[in-house]
């Protein structure tokens, strides 16, 4: 049986979800409910690629913080997971240029930046310094985001699909990979840090990261609505 008080941090970090993941978001919203135009998907797109390129690097940053050798073991495999390998390719942002494909960018259109917005950009490279200054502790729980997103990733498959016939299904595969995946991540992670943060002081830094990674993703929606608008 875990101890209340691990019980009533867990609480707490999944009430940070609840609150304030990036599902509650306008722009999430209207994608979901089928309103966004075809420039505005492709605007999302090239926006949150962004935040795809620099996983990888993040993911690096608290790998070189992280204290013993199980951890990072563990840790690495989110590194390969997004960037491939030289043996085998493929790999999450890989993914990710097959959904941009699929929705009408070009290759080019991704490599070249030129859609990221100052937002966008300011965002994820605040979580990227984060995740390279912090305590491996709160970098770590800033990661349980993915706590909240294989549901939203069956859902968004479902609404991608459904209200958007235009986008090929095919370029859909990151989002089919990332049910498992985020939830076989959270579930190494959440342990260490349930078990790690063991005062109230790192209890709180651990949630301020999460609230944190939350308003990263929600600034992203922001620049991007900001940008592209919001409906037809």
């Amino acid at each position: 049986m875990r101890p209340a008080r691990a019980d009533s941090f867990l609480e707490q970090l999944r009430a940070v979800g609840a609150q304030r993941y990036h599902d509650k978001h306008p722009f999430h919203l209207a994608m979901h409910e089928g309103r966004l135009t075809a420039a505005q998907v492709r605007g999302w797109v090239a926006n949150r690629y962004y935040y795809q390129k620099n996983i990888p690097v993040k993911d690096a940053a608290i790998l070189g913080n992280l204290p013993d050798r199980d951890k990072r073991r563990v840790w690495i495999a989110r590194i390969l997971n997004q960037d491939g390998t030289l043996e085998r390719g493929g790999g999450g942002l890989e993914q990710w240029f097959a959904l941009a494909r699929a929705v009408g960018l070009s290759d080019e259109a991704l490599h070249s930046e030129r859609d990221v917005q100052p937002g966008t950009r300011f965002a994820v490279d605040a979580y990227v310094t984060f995740a390279r200054t912090q305590p491996w502790l709160p970098a770590v729980a800033s990661s349980l985001t993915e706590l909240f997103a294989p549901d939203l990733m069956s859902a968004r498959i479902e609404a991608l699909l459904a209200k958007y016939p235009w986008i090929d299904p095919k370029g859909l595969e990151y989002f089919r990979n990332r049910v498992t995946l985020a939830a076989r991540d959270a579930e190494s992670a959440l342990p260490w840090v349930l078990q790690g943060a063991n005062d109230p002081a790192e209890q709180a830094a651990c949630l301020a990261a999460l609230r944190f990674k939350c308003d990263v993703l929600w600034a992203i929606l922001d620049a991007t609505q900001a940008a592209y608008g919001i409906g037809s």
